[in-house]
């Protein structure tokens, strides 16, 4: 079986020209279902706050959620390199708390790298990371867990001012030792222009068609779910949140109207064995 690549690898794929696929994972039978179709890398998100757990953002997600749910996919997924999210305030305070935090998702949770969301502000922490032998991969452009903070998922790089600090953070997340950089919800010429800069591949989502990879949320790529919203940036695949919830319905209709379970789903007692016309019984004992 093929072993999960590693960060010379990813570089070498850019180099060569070979698209990355990238997909999150949350559980044990995404990971699986996706390994088993050929996926390159796959993303533990704290977006798993949004579609797995319920919360309006990323901000409650803990690190334990993400210890947990990686072990789940690194099981599902034991020959695809796994990726998982540092979550909100696990970096960006001490370094001391960022290398024990992003330690404790290697050594824990069985991560191969893990993401940072921040610019030329993480150069440090990333260089740290790296030196203690801890593979990161940078995250900019639409940064989740400060949506608070800029009031909404909005596209950047939309202006010259905006794309040319894009570009020089990424370049100082290249220079600090990562080994990709994902770009999300960034107009396609910057997005682009950042590719073409660095020697580290990127890997969009809503970036366009200029990065090395793209990646996509388990569940809007298949629609797995209830509400998912129509997003411009997402190609859905499949529609198997409308598959479930056909066959739950059709399930709970056959319980009722006693149609579930039928002779076949039963279980039968087993035939007792006759009794020989010979024998006869005496306080319990043969004769």
């Amino acid at each position: 079986m093929s072993q999960p690549l590693t960060p010379p690898k990813l570089k070498s794929m850019k180099a060569q020209g070979s698209p990355i696929a990238m997909v999150t994972a949350y559980d044990y039978p995404s990971a699986r279902l996706t390994e088993e179709a050929g996926v390159d890398v796959l993303l533990v998100g704290d977006s798993l706050g949004n579609v797995v757990l319920g919360y309006e953002t990323t901000v409650p997600v803990t690190l334990e959620d993400m210890i947990y749910h990686t072990r789940a996919v690194v099981r599902g997924a034991p020959h695809t390199m796994i990726v998982t999210d540092m979550p909100f305030a696990t970096y960006r305070g001490s370094k001391e708390q960022t290398l024990r935090n992003a330690a404790r998702l290697m050594q824990e949770g069985g991560a191969h790298a893990v993401k940072l969301e921040g610019g030329a502000e993480l150069a440090d922490e990333i260089a740290l990371l790296v030196s203690a032998g801890i593979p990161v991969i940078g995250h900019l452009g639409l940064t989740p867990q400060s949506v608070l903070q800029i009031g909404g998922y909005k596209v950047q790089g939309r202006d010259e001012a905006e794309a040319a600090r894009l570009l020089a953070d990424a370049k100082a997340l290249e220079q600090a030792g990562a080994a990709a950089v994902v770009l999300e919800l960034v107009v396609e010429p910057a997005a682009a222009a950042v590719s073409r800069a660095l020697s580290i591949p990127t890997i969009g989502i809503g970036a366009g068609r200029g990065c090395d990879g793209q990646v996509l949320v388990y569940h809007d790529l298949i629609r797995y779910g209830s509400g998912i919203r129509d997003k411009r940036f997402v190609k859905a695949y499949a529609d198997v949140g409308e598959t479930i919830r056909g066959a739950v319905s059709q399930y709970v209709n056959e319980v009722k109207t006693g149609r579930f379970p039928e002779e076949n789903h039963a279980f039968p007692m087993q035939a007792q064995p006759k009794e020989s016309p010979n024998t006869k019984l005496y306080g319990g004992e043969s004769q």
